[in-house]
């Protein structure tokens, strides 16, 4: 028999409120739910969604799903892949993931349509209540102090109120709560661009996730333009294959391509044999903007808490996503199940700041150091050499790939990881 007594208070619908109910916010309002707080998951659409997403997650994503107990094995519905391979300036190369104490040595790729339903039943399952179909439109405030959301619910869009002492903002690149109480993007660090589609393709399993370096700009065919970003090929495991790819704000092209067309272009240089042809795509090209190196802060404010996308987590090397969406939800969780342990007032903000102290220990240099390397590829011509030069040297090629997609162990790892490591210490926090 429970012997939880709730704290919640006259009038209030929960003792937190999460909004949007993507990887950031099932995977807080599961930890939440788990330490026993009342938990209100509010959802703008219903399960199951389609998201635009590359679909893979590198090793350091599944050790958030590990954490969080979800069953990664191939067995459970997950295809793994054992690494990278990565193609450009004439030269393929395989690199696997390391072998880290830290992260699991495998990647996995899973559809988000399947894959965000099952957080969001994970976080039900924890005891958190899923309100689906609930459009937050901005955050309620009183005194100065955030103490709820406003929200337009169910198919006729009735207006409804939702009120409690915290509310996380998990609600991705549109960022409307964070807006509603001002919190402007910082225009200085990085923005992204993906799009990608699906195509039938017999490239549906493969053991390693592909990325091609160059996207060439080819619309004006006298002066083709050398794109800062990739293109991806993940085989789904299904008969299909995600392709797309990326594009960084810090180019003079971006704003200005046409990148559904620039996609089509490039799909069209590859063989015809691997199926990306209009007549094999099993769906529209979809588009979405990435939001990179915590490009909109601060990440707490008067009750308020930015998680994931919502505060620019996806990260600057990678364009990578939703492990650092869950990394900040866990770090979100962590310090509002303590502050809500505490009394209301100076003690328990004082816990509540603790999240984005926890945040820039976590990923604070390693996102400047990203910040500052996207704004070099930036450049064509660093980017063109970086290809050339970079590309054929397995070895540095390996401390590439621990550097970009973040694995490498702090305190324990090898010369690449003291490398990276000590270039993160030397690096000032975002």
């Amino acid at each position: 028999m429970s012997t939880r007594v709730s704290r919640r208070k006259a009038g209030e619908d929960a003792e937190v409120i999460v909004v949007g109910a993507g990887p950031a916010g099932s995977t807080a309002a599961t930890y939440l739910a788990r330490a026993g707080l009342d938990v209100l998951l509010l959802e703008k659409s219903t399960f199951p969604r389609e998201k635009v997403c590359g679909d893979g997650l590198t090793p350091r994503g599944v050790k958030q799903l590990i954490d969080l107990g979800i069953d990664t094995r191939e067995e459970a519905g997950w295809l793994h892949n054992r690494g990278l391979r990565v193609v450009g300036g004439g030269v393929t190369l395989e690199l696997d993931w390391p072998d880290l104490a830290t992260f699991p040595p495998y990647g996995v790729v899973r559809t988000r349509q399947d894959f965000d339903e099952m957080l969001a039943r994970t976080a039900q399952r924890a005891g958190a209540r899923l309100l689906e179909q609930t459009t937050v439109t901005g955050a309620v405030v009183a005194d100065g102090r955030v103490v709820g959301v406003s929200a337009k619910a169910g198919p006729d869009k009735t207006p409804v109120t939702y009120r409690a002492p915290l509310v996380l903002a998990c609600d991705g690149v549109s960022a409307r709560l964070a807006l509603s109480v001002g919190l402007e993007k910082i225009d200085s660090r990085p923005m992204g661009v993906a799009v990608r589609r699906y195509y039938a393709s017999p490239r549906s399993k493969d053991d390693y996730l592909e990325s091609h370096l160059e996207l060439w700009d080819r619309s004006d065919p006298a002066n083709p333009v050398l794109l800062p970003g990739y293109g991806w090929i993940f085989g789904m495991g299904d008969g299909t294959v995600n392709v797309g790819l990326g594009i960084l704000s810090t180019s003079k092209a971006f704003g200005s391509t046409d990148y559904r067309q620039l996609l089509k272009s490039w799909l069209d240089g590859t063989p015809e044999e691997w199926g990306f042809r209009e007549e094999n795509a099993t769906s529209k090209i979809g588009g979405a903007a990435l939001p990179m190196g915590f490009n909109r802060t601060p990440h707490y404010q008067d009750g308020l808490l930015l998680v994931g996308d919502a505060g620019g987590m996806v990260n600057p090397f990678n364009g990578e996503g939703i492990g650092y969406a869950m990394e900040s939800a866990r770090l979100a969780a962590e310090c509002v199940i303590q502050a809500l342990a505490r009394a209301e007032g100076p003690a328990r903000e004082r816990a509540l700041h603790g999240y984005p102290v926890a945040l820039k220990q976590a990923l604070g240099s390693y996102y400047r150091l990203g910040n500052v390397f996207s704004k070099l590829i930036g450049n064509p011509t660093v980017m063109g050499l970086a290809t050339k030069y970079g590309l054929p040297r397995k070895t540095l090629m390996k401390l590439v790939l621990k550097l970009l997609a973040g694995l490498y162990d702090p305190k324990d790892g090898d010369a690449y990881d003291r490398v990276i490591t000590a270039a993160t210490k030397l690096t000032p926090s975002a």
